[in-house]
C-alpha cells in the first residue's frame, strides 16, 4: 500500500505525522515477512523542501504529489486539517481552502479513483473539493455544522468508511483512521502490534466499514 500524505504550511502536526508514524510501522512490520507492503511520504503540491507546521514543527517533503492517472500516484491519498477555525489566512486549512489549488488537486485524484482519506479539518478541503458532496463523513467538533451545511452527511463516528472516502474527527483520530486502515490491508495482528508500539489505545469506533471481516457500528 503506497500512501502519500499531503502537506501545506499550517497543518496539524498530529494530524499528519500520528498517522504517517503507523503506517511506517506497519509496512516495517509487515516486510518482516517478505516482499514489499508498499511506502509512506511526505508530499506537497509545489517543490520543497519543508512544511512549517501549525505549532511551528518543521518536516522534510519526500517529493512532489503525483499527476491522476501517473506510475507512481498513491492508493491513498491522506489530508490532515490545521488551522481552519482560526480562519488563518497565511498558513492553514482554510488558507489553502481560500487558494484553491488543494481542493482541485484532491478532487481530479478523487476524479481519477484515488482513495482518500482526512483527518480532523482536512475533510473541509474536501468538501471545498466538492468530495464530501453527499457522502458520509466527520470532522472536527468545531467544523461539524459546515460540513453538514457543505452537502456531507455527517456521522458521529471517530472514523467513518464511506468505501473510496475516510474521514476522521479531530486529531488523535487520525491514529484510528491510520491503524484501522492497516487492519484492513495487514491484518489484526500488525495493527495490534502498531497499537502497542506506539503505546495506543484503540477506540474501535468506526462507521460505515468492516473490522476483521464484521460490519462496524
Amino acid at each position: 500500500m503506497n500512501v502519500d500524505i499531503l502537506l501545506y504550511d499550517g497543518f496539524d502536526e498530529l494530524d499528519g505525522i500520528g498517522p504517517y508514524e503507523v503506517f511506517d510501522y506497519a509496512m516495517e512490520y509487515a516486510n518482516e515477512s517478505g516482499g514489499s507492503a508498499g511506502r509512506v511520504r511526505y508530499v506537497t503540491l509545489d517543490e520543497r523542501e519543508s512544511v512549517t507546521a501549525s505549532h511551528g514543527t518543521r518536516v522534510g517533503v519526500d517529493g512532489t504529489l503525483p499527476e491522476p492517472g501517473a506510475a507512481d500516484v498513491p492508493d491513498l491519498l491522506l489530508v490532515p486539517g490545521g488551522g481552519w477555525n482560526a480562519r488563518d489566512e497565511t498558513a492553514s486549512a482554510w488558507a489553502e481552502a481560500r487558494k484553491g489549488d488543494v481542493p482541485r488537486a484532491l478532487a481530479a485524484h478523487h476524479g481519477a479513483g484515488t482513495r482518500i482519506a482526512s483527518v480532523c479539518t482536512g475533510s473541509m478541503l474536501l468538501a471545498e473539493a466538492g468530495v464530501t458532496d453527499g457522502r458520509r463523513a466527520v470532522t472536527h467538533a468545531d467544523a461539524v455544522d459546515e460540513l453538514r451545511e457543505s452537502g456531507a452527511e455527517v456521522v458521529d463516528a471517530r472514523v467513518v468508511d464511506d468505501g473510496d472516502l475516510l474521514t476522521a474527527g479531530g486529531v488523535t483520530s487520525g491514529l484510528d483512521l491510520a491503524l484501522y486502515l492497516v487492519e484492513r490491508e495487514f491484518g489484526a495482528a500488525v495493527a495490534d502490534r502498531v497499537a502497542t508500539v506506539v503505546e495506543y489505545e484503540r477506540r474501535h469506533e468506526v462507521a460505515g466499514g468492516r473490522r476483521s471481516g464484521n460490519e462496524s457500528a
